[in-house]
């Protein structure tokens, strides 16, 4: 089966307690402690920014489904259900193990049971037992798929396995790219969506960020083998959340790339109509769900 890279259809988690989380924080070095105190502020702020993300996509023409997640447990993560599972074209839909227990509860049966209602689901793959050997892999966190060309790009981190990364791989027919990837302080990437977005002909990626240069080559000349146009971002970019894009598309086909605001602000204007000749922008303020 030939596969496609990008869907019409998005499945979204209205977030019930929102707030920070200092487990996911010990990795993740762009997690903001601003406001941990101010619970219900934070609460009722990261809702109003969903709502409004949620009405820009679908007067863009995106499908969405959104799913409300419950007050209790509670789950400060759980409007990012693309950490712990993923659906394919051939019906597969697998669950995944994560790094913070705190975090597995968002796993909810609810949800994989709305997919399979709106969706046909032929087989179910569970990875999470990994957990127990704490061996973790954050699905589209952790991996960016170039399901066109079955290509994984992946950075390795405390919450991306390499020999789980080969298994996904055997399992979906996918071939893997690995690379290292820290911060200044060389603290590595947590997750390689936040260096890296993957859009119709182009790619977004922080190549400083790589310090091997035999994993710069490599990167380059798949994407070059892609005929994918490269966007150079900076690590100041990263911060402003440019390597969180999402390449998406309307029901009549039309490519929409969303991102936040902040980080379309931090984009040059060279590199701003560079993914304008593939694609719409498409941002939302969304700047306490992004810290």
């Amino acid at each position: 089966m030939k596969r496609r890279n990008f869907t019409d259809s998005v499945l979204m988690v209205r977030p019930a307690n929102f707030g920070y989380n200092p487990e996911t924080a010990e990795n993740n070095t762009f997690q903001s402690k601003e406001g941990a105190d101010r619970t219900t502020t934070i609460k009722n702020r990261a809702r109003r920014e969903f709502d409004e993300l949620v009405l820009r996509l679908e007067t863009a023409g995106v499908n969405i489904l959104v799913f409300n997640d419950k007050d209790i447990p509670q789950k400060p993560d759980a409007v990012f259900p693309n950490n712990w599972f993923t659906t394919h074209e051939d019906g597969t839909l697998i669950t995944y193990p994560m790094y913070s227990p705190a975090r597995r509860i968002e796993r909810d049966p609810a949800i994989i049971e709305l997919i399979q209602q709106k969706f046909t689901i032929t087989q179910q793959i569970q990875l999470e037992a990994h957990e127990l050997d704490n061996r973790f892999l954050e699905a589209t966190g952790s991996m960016i798929l170039n399901r066109k060309e079955g290509i994984v790009y992946s950075c390795l981190s405390e919450r991306t396995d390499e020999a789980l990364l080969s298994d996904f791989c055997r399992k979906m027919n996918y071939s893997p790219i690995v690379f290292n990837a820290t911060d200044h302080q060389g603290i590595p990437v947590y997750h390689t969506n936040v260096i890296m977005a993957l859009g119709r002909d182009f790619v977004v990626i922080c190549m400083e960020c790589i310090g091997n240069p035999d994993q710069r080559k490599t990167l380059i000349d798949s994407f070059k083998k892609s005929n994918l146009e490269l966007v150079n971002i900076s690590f100041d970019q990263v911060t402003n959340f440019a390597g969180n894009m999402l390449q998406l598309q309307n029901r009549y086909g039309d490519p929409v790339l969303a991102m936040s605001k902040s980080a379309l602000l931090s984009l040059t204007p060279s590199q701003k109509a560079t993914l304008e000749n593939y694609t719409a922008l498409l941002d939302s303020d969304i700047s306490t769900i992004e810290k």
